[in-house]
């Protein structure tokens, strides 16, 4: 990668790190629901006024928009508010590695070599002992519901994986319509009209400038740079720049909130860290049973370019996903050359063809 870009892919895991600070700033001035709900508002207005219609099926928008939007970030914002730190969340959300393995193991038939389920297994140690830690100073259910949202976000990836959207700017200004109307709705459900009103009432300068980082800094140009530098490099390159988010998101919390951690989540942190390493950049194995989107030539003949592999466990928020799977490359055979007219009056030319042979058979490409 050119050292622009590799500045390029810092910038935005830093930004996507400091995320999680002003999460928790802007949980100080809006209820959660309401939070998430004006969040991916900002996000998608006016925007999809200007990037066109989508460009994937409506079931993949409504589905991504519903599991990402309303579940993942609607747990992590409820998790939060209920007291899980800053940077803790952006620790435990790197979790999400292993549900997308998971679950794409079973919807994708993607089979998880040794090395992933090692990483899986490292990872989900990580994940126990940051639950020590918290149940020893923390709220344990909220440690769950942050939990939660990384299991939805692995749906999600596999949602997004099995629509390949083509423009990753497009899709996640609409996938980020979605939400709106269904987390305004639970607000006023479980978080009340009173304290909306309070809460837009009391609007200041913090307040719109909370939401402007998280809808446009965060989500319009983080994305939109992390879909950027997928089309340029593969996404193996790319993808490790993503485990540095828990890194910017913990020392940000601890410049910025004073947050502190202790040995044990930084043990944690070593062993989440090092899992999700060897579950995204480790190698699969493709799917166990053909794909109904794939179309297998009469006579396949594989082809000299090896398929990218795919990457599980990066940032998927409306970023581009490598295909469902590493389908197989085919190359057309080569066409036997028409016979010259010198060739065609020679006697070998005359003879009658029997059947063919390994030597007279077409060549493969």
């Amino acid at each position: 990668m050119r050292p622009t870009h590799i500045a390029l892919a810092v910038l935005v895991t830093a930004v996507w790190g400091v995320n999680f600070v002003v999460i928790e700033v802007g949980l100080g001035h809006f209820p959660p629901l309401l939070f998430s709900a004006l969040r991916f508002l900002a996000a998608a207005l006016p925007a999809v006024f200007f990037v066109g219609r989508p460009k994937v099926a409506w079931k993949w928008v409504i589905g991504v928009g519903l599991v990402l939007g309303v579940a993942k970030f609607g747990l992590l914002f409820v998790g939060m508010d209920q007291g899980v730190p800053a940077g803790l969340s952006s620790l435990v959300l790197q979790i999400q590695a292993v549900f997308t393995a998971l679950f794409a193991a079973v919807a994708l038939g993607e089979r998880p070599g040794r090395v992933r389920l090692l990483g899986m297994a490292v990872a989900l140690a990580g994940i126990a002992v940051a639950a020590v830690d918290e149940g020893t100073s923390g709220p344990l259910l909220a440690f769950t519901l942050v939990i939660a949202a990384a299991a939805c976000w692995g749906v999600s990836n596999v949602l997004t994986r099995k629509a390949s959207p083509p423009d990753a700017l497009n899709f996640m200004v609409w996938v980020s319509a979605v939400p709106v109307l269904p987390l305004l709705g639970l607000s006023l459900l479980f978080e009340g009209p009173d304290a909306d009103l309070a809460a837009l009432r009391a609007l200041d300068g913090t307040g719109i400038a909370v939401i402007l980082y998280v809808a446009w800094v965060t989500t319009v140009f983080g994305f939109g740079a992390w879909g950027f530098l997928l089309r340029r490099y593969p996404a193996s390159s790319v993808a490790p720049f993503s485990l540095l988010v828990p890194v910017f998101g913990m020392s940000s919390a601890a410049l910025l909130l004073s947050e502190s951690a202790s040995p044990l989540r930084w043990c944690a942190a070593a062993l989440l860290v090092g899992g999700v390493a060897l579950t995204s950049l480790s190698r699969t194995g493709g799917p166990t049973t053909p794909l109904a989107t794939e179309t297998v030539p009469a006579e396949p003949v594989p082809a000299e370019t090896v398929p990218a592999e795919p990457v599980l466990g990066a940032p998927v928020f409306g970023e581009p996903i490598p295909a469902v799977s590493a389908s197989t490359g085919w190359a057309p055979a080569e066409p036997t050359p028409a016979p010259s007219t010198a060739a065609a009056n020679t006697p070998a030319a005359n003879t009658p063809a029997g059947p063919l042979t390994p030597e007279s058979s077409p060549t493969r490409a």
